[in-house]
């Protein structure tokens, strides 16, 4: 490759410091301590560079020694999108439990609880929370990602959500602007759009983003769907009209912006990452989130030469990519001074509401306990059970390695339980479950069954031979509740199982 610029200039420094790009191990490589100290202000923290809290704190250590106010993202939404629990599922359970629950004293506590946990580790910057609407329930990638579908639950729970993790020195991201929710196809494999007009996009999707703003959250992520009612041309990340009139401009958002992933079709497949990254900071944004699936210094170097050539042939004026630079070091400062402060004493639930807010308390747990549904009875379950996954392609926010359902949970209250796994390809599903399970109860574990039509069809076959059969959703509760035991969990997460295993094994009754 050719370089295009010294390390040192100004120039080539702005362009590193408006990266957050991702990179591969669980110790920092040599070539992103090299890039560090040539002016790369942020490294973003995925699933494969954790393997345990004390890990995460060395690596950040390791990465700060070389900068001081280096910015470290994640994204650790809690529920069913987790970096930190990757391998064991989060102990926190995500938008859609709490959203259920509406109790924003208990939001505020649990994202607070999550912020010291990444302060902890030196993680100071977290791609959370989502603000997006699940107006859509087909929607494949949002689903229990949201707090719900109602405008004012949402605007409340992010506000809240907010406040509660930037109380303990994490800065919020608050995602994916100008609004997800209402899209039925996933921007990580194509370009989404959202055919709706100004007044309802104003009075639906913007309304949580307004109240992230008022909240004070030090950034914003924006989404790769195309809104012809904004912008009939660019999708939203590399969209003037989106980032700068309506954000910047109309709704007075004044803190740092940053894309999602780059590397998404959305973006890559229509104008490529290069030609994609300079659009967004010509856009407005200020900093760009790449390292999902691209995480090598090729990339970076890819991305900052074509920042540096953009400025000298004109298409990007220097002084955009100077103030998004300057953004990025704002939000930087702004980490240490937080840092220095320490966490704000009993922010999480001002009122004294909420059970369990003492640092290392299990308050996911409580929350997971208090957002399951229960619809109709079973007996206890006196003997192992055999429970059958009925499972869907991972959505690539949440990702295959984190691992989801009630067979952990259940096997540690009532040790010998079995367990199957399937999906749209098994012959004849219901039928295999009931060879499988023989005798024993069975438990069906599902997620959104109401987006795949197999898992109804396979549901409804297992009921009329084994009526006595638990039904647990993991996912968005949109289908009716069957089964002689209906238990909703609204999220996958641990604690999610946890919750629900624990209703299983003592016998649930509807509430």
């Amino acid at each position: 490759m050719t370089t295009l610029t010294s390390a040192t200039d100004t120039l080539t420094r702005d362009a590193l410091a408006v990266l957050q790009p991702g990179f591969t191990g669980t110790t920092a490589p040599d070539w992103v301590l090299r890039r560090v100290g040539e002016g790369l202000a942020s490294v973003a923290l995925f699933g494969r560079n954790v393997q345990a809290p004390e890990q995460v704190t060395a690596l950040t250590a390791q990465l700060r020694a070389e900068r001081e106010d280096l910015l470290v993202a994640i994204d650790e939404e809690g529920g069913d999108v987790t970096r930190l629990e990757v391998r064991t599922g989060s102990s926190f359970p995500g938008n859609l439990a709490l959203g259920y629950v509406d109790d924003v004293d208990l939001t505020r506590a649990v994202a607070q609880e999550l912020g010291r946990r990444l302060a902890e580790c030196g993680v100071d910057l977290n791609w959370a929370p989502s603000a997006d609407i699940n107006s859509n329930p087909d929607n494949p990638v949002i689903g229990v990602r949201a707090f719900g579908a109602d405008t004012q639950l949402v605007a409340r729970h992010t506000a809240a959500y907010i406040e509660g993790l930037q109380a303990s020195g994490v800065a919020a991201c608050t995602k994916h602007f100008p609004g997800h929710g209402d899209t039925a196809v996933d921007s990580h494999h194509a370009m989404p759009r959202i055919d709706v007009d100004l007044e309802t996009l104003h009075a639906r999707e913007l309304v949580p983003f307004r109240a992230a703003i008022e909240a004070g959250s030090k950034c914003v992520m924006s989404a790769h769907i195309l809104l012809p009612a904004l912008d009939a041309d660019r999708p939203g990340t590399v969209s003037p009209r989106i980032l700068t009139g309506l954000l910047r401009e109309e709704l007075g958002y004044d803190g740092l912006i940053v894309t999602d992933a780059v590397e998404m079709r959305a973006i890559a497949g229509t104008y490529g990452i290069e030609r994609g990254s300079v659009l967004a900071i010509a856009a407005g944004a200020d900093a760009l989130c790449v390292g999902g699936g691209l995480e090598d210094d090729g990339t970076v170097l890819r991305l900052r030469d074509a920042l540096v050539t953009a400025v000298r042939n004109g298409e990007l004026p220097e002084e955009r990519l100077a103030d998004a630079a300057a953004r990025v070091r704002a939000l930087a400062s702004w980490t240490r001074a937080a840092k220095r402060a320490g966490p704000e004493p009993g922010a999480a639930a001002r009122e004294g509401t909420v059970p369990g807010t003492a640092a290392g308390s299990g308050i996911g747990l409580v929350a997971a306990r208090r957002a399951v549904r229960v619809t109709g009875s079973a007996e206890p379950l006196t003997a192992p059970a055999y429970v059958a996954s009925f499972t869907s392609a991972s959505n690539i926010a949440v990702g295959d390695e984190t691992p989801w359902g009630v067979v952990a949970e259940l096997d540690r209250l009532v040790p010998g339980t079995r367990t199957g796994t399937y999906d749209g390809e098994t012959e004849e599903p219901a039928a295999a479950v009931v060879r499988a399970a023989g005798e024993r109860r069975i438990v069906v574990v599902v997620r959104d069954a109401h987006r795949h039509a197999w898992m109804g069809e396979a549901l409804d076959a297992l009921l009329a031979r084994r009526p006595d059969t638990v039904v647990v959703e993991m996912g968005v509760p949109q289908a009716p509740a069957r089964g002689a035991l209906h238990i909703a969990t609204h999220g996958a997460a641990r604690v999610c199982g946890q919750a629900a295993a624990e209703i299983i094994a003592r016998g649930g009754a509807e509430d």
